[in-house]
């Protein structure tokens, strides 16, 4: 399995965050699950992908010219991919993807999740969409979208298309057990 994961180019200001990173990497590598993320050594990118690497897993880098420029590129992944720009590297990771997961992070990570999810809703993907929600990091925005869903912007059976867990066994056994909702167009 693949799963593309998204989340910050930076740490966050709790160590939490890099702990978990640290840790689920560690999971993925022991259940054979391929790491696909975008492609940089910096922030809870580069801890997630060191430690699939560290542990003997697999880690499939997609990033833009214009990022591995910069010199933010991870080299030591099993492959890492360059692309033209950020709508590529998004194509490009969702068609590698079996499952997408969001650990905490900042605009990138969420306009990657909402896409996905998005894509989801209208068909074009039938593949678990997941927030790890880690010390309660995605609360405010869980309440968001009950709100939305409240106010008839969102269908229920789109909500729970996202799925929300908090632990690496509640991870495995989202990715296990999802089933698409029946598409709205």
């Amino acid at each position: 399995m693949n799963i593309t994961v998204f989340c910050g180019s930076s740490n966050g200001t709790d160590p939490i965050y890099q702990q978990t990173a640290r840790e689920l990497g560690g999971v993925f590598a022991e259940q054979g699950i391929e790491l696909v993320f975008g492609g940089g050594h910096v922030g809870l990118m580069g801890t997630i992908a060191d430690a699939v690497l560290a542990n003997g897993g697999h880690v499939h880098g997609v990033i833009p010219e214009y990022l591995q420029s910069r010199e933010l590129a991870h080299e030591g992944l099993t492959v890492l991919e360059v692309v033209p720009d950020m709508h590529a590297r998004k194509a490009r990771m969702a068609e590698l993807a079996d499952a997408f997961v969001a650990l905490p992070g900042g605009i990138g990570t969420l306009e990657e999740l909402f896409e996905v999810w998005t894509w989801g809703q209208l068909g074009h993907h039938e593949k678990p969409v997941v927030l790890y929600n880690v010390n309660g990091f995605y609360d405010p925005l869980l309440a968001f979208v009950e709100r939305m869903r409240d106010e008839g912007f969102i269908r229920a059976a789109h909500t729970k298309m996202l799925q929300v867990v908090d632990t690496p066994d509640a991870l495995l056994a989202a990715l296990q057990d999802y089933r698409a909702p029946e598409q709205k167009w």
